[in-house]
């Protein structure tokens, strides 16, 4: 008899095995969603530090390389976010960095008057495929319709250049709202890049500058 009991409780019955299995099923059903949920959220979460690496990495070239520089956005075809490129181009008499001159550099070759000749920089590209879609957040920039940011190299940003950048502004769908704040990088003249948030009004510390 003793031996019998302690086999019976060493084990499951099928039973005893079916009902944890259901269970288990209903608490995976329930956790899964929500973990998937809480990632996208977190990723939405990091694409304003996407966007400040790009911004701080196209002002550190110009001023490392006494260069000028540019970061251009492009918009990612899958995910429908911003890729970064950061380009630096060293102006002489009779060949000034414009987009025309073929004197800045790209992803596969140094810019035409690099001191480093062939083994110079080459432009870093960032894509924002691992960011989410714009379903979940809607990236927009101001001015409507401008692309990149130009810097001297002081890493101040060129005031010359028509039709600048000056913000790129982050929000959440409605769906997310909850979870994922809305949020912005201002870009000033001094080259900077800082977050803000646009929902703020002036005077208060957290608002983006007009």
């Amino acid at each position: 008899m003793f031996v019998q009991l302690n086999r019976r409780a060493a084990g499951f019955t099928l039973l005893e095995m079916m009902i944890a299995i259901v269970i288990m099923g209903v608490l995976l059903a329930i956790a899964i969603p929500n973990m998937s949920a809480w990632l996208l959220a977190t990723r939405a979460r990091s694409a304003s530090e996407f966007y400040m690496e790009g911004f701080a990495l196209a002002r550190r070239q110009a001023v490392s390389h006494n260069s000028e520089s540019r970061i251009t956005l492009t918009v990612n075809p899958g995910t429908g976010q911003m890729d970064w490129q950061v380009d630096i181009c060293f102006p002489r008499p009779g060949t000034p960095c414009d987009d025309n001159s073929g004197s800045w550099s790209t992803t596969d070759a140094a810019a035409g008057n690099d001191p480093q000749g062939v083994a110079g920089y080459r432009s870093v590209f960032r894509a924002a495929s691992a960011l989410p879609g714009t379903d979940v957040l809607a990236p927009s920039i101001l001015p409507e319709g401008a692309t990149a940011i130009y810097y001297t190299p002081l890493g101040w940003v060129d005031p010359s250049v028509d039709n600048r950048l000056t913000q790129l502004r982050l929000d959440p769908s409605a769906a997310y709202q909850r979870d994922v704040p809305v949020s912005a990088l201002a870009v000033s003249l001094a080259g900077m890049p800082t977050k803000c948030d646009p929902t703020k009004a002036a005077g208060d510390s957290r608002a983006c500058p007009p």
